[in-house]
């Protein structure tokens, strides 16, 4: 330490990044007595999110937590129906059956839901979240993550040391490219077909409901509802995005004409390209979430595809699974990385099977779609699951659910 300089502070569970994952652990961890620090770089949660679902698991667990009232008072949508056109075959996904309270999933605001999570963990003496703090480093001792320089509001880097280090801090995360050269990490990357425009048309009153899919070759567009408007997503062929600007807003609007006519009447609401935002679509998994002194979860370790939209909900399923197993040690002070592998090994399978199920629907659905040649038919998998009733059961229940969900812990659960 140089002559002058004030020694880091500390706590013992530091937390990279305030997305879904890093804050619902925070709160669960404050529950348990754990002195939990979440950094989030950025002065607010207001940004342009597009994982806004909120799938019946989750909506359960924040029932378990006591802030279902809470959520309900939140602005929201309930889709209770999904229904794709995939080539010639009609195909509705069913939620009527769904275990619990829940039969839909949720579409909020991701802002909203995370300030609701935040102010819950305020509640908690334990709990501290500073806003407007980069993380640019990790603090090394050996082989050990000790912690992590920040940059503050002011800044000023300075550094934060923790029993342990948890990255929350997504896809590109930073925690994760200081240690992925130098540590056993690597991440296996799947590749995907598509990456998505994201952008908003109004919604009128006698518009339909709930989430829809056109899926023809050359194009494919899903509608979700929003209340006012549609949140649509048009998927185009993967490093497309900077030829397909070139040819102008209005190839845009013609094909989404083409696709749902009823769009027609107010596709030129979509002035230009700046009204448009590009999502790079990955497809990953770290190979090992952990190295000593610090374990990935939510999208730094496994990147999902925005295909069913369960990316949020696995993340809250890695912060639940991950507070069960380490509150207890870390109350001790100390986790060690057999305690953080059981972290892997209890997220590991549902992780592996939706990617897998991404990967088929990538190669099976979505390729043949986007290459722009006309198939006589939809897949047999698709048909088979269109005129099947369980098969759009279990559909529903893998995507509103998911395998192996998660519950709260007993520390944790408040009466709602």
């Amino acid at each position: 330490m140089s002559p002058g300089s004030s020694a880091p502070e500390a706590t013992t569970c530091l937390i990279v990044g305030g997305g879904p994952a890093g804050v619902m652990l925070g709160l669960l961890l404050a529950r348990a007595g754990v002195k939990v620090t979440v950094m989030e770089k950025h002065a607010d949660f207001l940004r342009d999110f597009r994982g806004d679902t909120v799938h019946a698991s989750t909506l359960r667990l924040l029932d378990e937590l006591g802030l279902g009232a809470r959520f309900a008072d939140l602005p929201h949508r309930l889709i209770s129906t999904i229904r794709m056109q995939i080539q010639d075959a009609p195909v509705g996904v069913d939620l009527s059956r769904l275990p619990g309270n829940h039969q839909h999933i949720a579409l909020v605001p991701q802002w909203d839901f995370l300030e609701m999570l935040a102010d819950a963990a305020k509640a908690e003496p334990t709990f501290r979240l500073m806003r407007s703090t980069e993380v640019v480093g990790v603090i090394r001792e050996g082989d050990r993550v000790a912690g992590v320089t920040y940059r503050d509001e002011t800044g000023e880097t300075k550094r934060m040391r923790a029993a342990l280090t948890v990255a929350c801090d997504g896809r590109s995360s930073t925690v994760r490219s200081a240690l992925i050269s130098t540590t056993r990490l690597r991440l296996r990357s799947f590749g995907a077909p598509m990456d998505v425009w994201w952008f908003r048309l109004p919604r009128r009153p006698d518009d339909p409901t709930g989430l829809a899919g056109v899926l023809r070759a050359g194009h494919a567009i899903i509608t979700i509802d929003r209340g006012d408007y549609y949140q649509i997503a048009y998927i185009i062929p993967k490093g497309s995005d900077a030829r397909l600007r070139t040819e102008g807003i209005g190839a845009l609007h013609r094909a989404l004409t083409g696709m749902v006519p009823w769009l027609g009447d107010r596709v030129d609401q979509l002035a230009s390209f700046d009204d448009v935002k590009l999502l790079d679509v990955q497809l990953n998994r770290l190979r090992r979430w952990y190295s000593d002194g610090v374990l990935f979860i939510g999208d730094a370790a496994h990147a999902m595809s925005p295909v069913a939209g369960v990316g949020i909900n696995l993340a809250v399923a890695d912060a639940v699974a991950a507070a069960r197993i380490l509150a207890g040690p870390l109350r001790s002070g100390r986790v060690s990385t057999r305690q953080l592998a059981r972290v892997q090994i209890r997220r590991w399978l549902p992780t592996v099977l939706l990617q897998a199920v991404q990967r088929t629907i990538h190669a099976n659905v979505i390729a043949a779609t986007i290459t722009g040649s006309e198939l006589p038919s939809a897949p047999s998998a698709v048909r088979l699951v269109a005129r099947t009733p369980a098969l759009r059961r279990f559909a529903g229940y893998l995507v509103a659910i998911g395998p192996l969900p998660e519950h709260a812990p007993g520390y944790a659960r408040r009466p709602g």
